[in-house]
């Protein structure tokens, strides 16, 4: 089957279902081989070396879609599906955009529509993938191993909460503004152990600075969306500069972390369950150590001051 994917998280899945899509997202880059595939996508953002800032201010300004589709090249690579999402209208090509595109050309591709909220719903989309692509026994396996390792955490999770409660935990996925991270991270940090109120129940949303000191999480991941490790360590200044950083109690006791959100957390795909272990071993240290693969995304900020330290949690 030729198969076309417009975010991200559909290429990473696709991939480990053992489908290489014909075309993909300028955003998809995971596994590497991605980056080599012919790219359908495009915008007018600018994101590299910008701040949080700066990029928030180009998306407020674009008069129109943020993101656009070659409809010539896609048509030209003759796909069967065309995967796309409706969860996030600043993350990806909007739904509509697509089956609009998708009319009007020859080969008349069906179109999967993507739209997780929950965490759930992530793990479901993985046999809803798998049965578009007609790999449901893979899917099912996936799904299989993806669920072991949630029920993992859980367990690991039971001990700690046991023997001292869940710690007030506030999950970021921007900083200038601050944006509280929605839809399936709710669920997670209830998952690895942690009080999941700050977290939105729906889409992300703004949050006042004020309203992060006066909730005082005493775990605080700021993961901000398309960032990698280390311009999370840099968008985190945005946070730094704030006044009563330093009396957070999470920066008061080494409890604050920079995160990879590029490859954690933002994307609603399979390694969303490696966000989860990663998330497990931010909230809970002592009893769970992030998996190894994970240690080069997580960077602590030092207590007390606005500079970091990259030691893998």
């Amino acid at each position: 089957m030729r198969v076309a994917t417009l975010l991200p998280s559909a290429t990473e899945t696709l991939f480990a279902l053992g489908v290489e899509p014909v075309g993909v997202s300028h955003s998809c880059d995971y596994p590497p081989v991605a980056r080599d595939l012919p790219t359908l996508t495009s915008t007018a953002v600018d994101h590299d070396d910008r701040s949080a800032s700066d990029i928030d201010a180009q998306m407020r300004s674009v008069d129109g879609a943020v993101y656009d589709l070659d409809v010539d090249r896609l048509a030209a690579l003759e796909p069967n599906l065309v995967v796309t999402q409706a969860t996030c209208d600043v993350c990806a090509v909007d739904a509509s955009g697509v089956r609009e595109a998708v009319a009007s050309i020859d080969s008349a591709p069906e179109v999967l529509t993507l739209d997780p909220h929950a965490f759930e719903d992530v793990l479901d989309d993985v046999m809803r993938l798998g049965e578009a692509v007609d790999r449901p026994d893979a899917a099912e396996a996936l799904t299989d191993r993806l669920r072991a390792r949630v029920d993992h955490v859980r367990e690991h999770a039971a001990d700690p909460v046991a023997a001292e409660g869940r710690p007030r935990t506030a999950v970021l996925d921007w900083t200038d503004p601050p944006i509280r991270a929605g839809h399936w991270v709710r669920d997670m940090v209830e998952i690895a152990g942690g009080d999941p109120s700050f977290q939105p129940d729906g889409a992300s949303e703004p949050v006042a600075w004020d309203g992060v000191r006066a909730y005082d999480p005493e775990a605080l991941v700021v993961a901000p969306c398309g960032f990698e490790r280390d311009r999370a360590v840099d968008a985190i200044a945005d946070l730094a500069d704030r006044p009563g950083w330093r009396d957070l109690a999470a920066v008061a006791d080494d409890r604050a972390y920079a995160i990879d959100g590029n490859a954690l957390f933002n994307r609603p795909s399979h390694r969303l369950v490696d966000s989860l272990e990663a998330l497990l071993a931010c909230l809970h240290p002592e009893y769970a150590a992030a998996p190894p693969g994970e240690r080069d995304r997580v960077a602590h900020v030092n207590a007390g001051t606005a500079s970091m330290r990259a030691d893998g949690g």
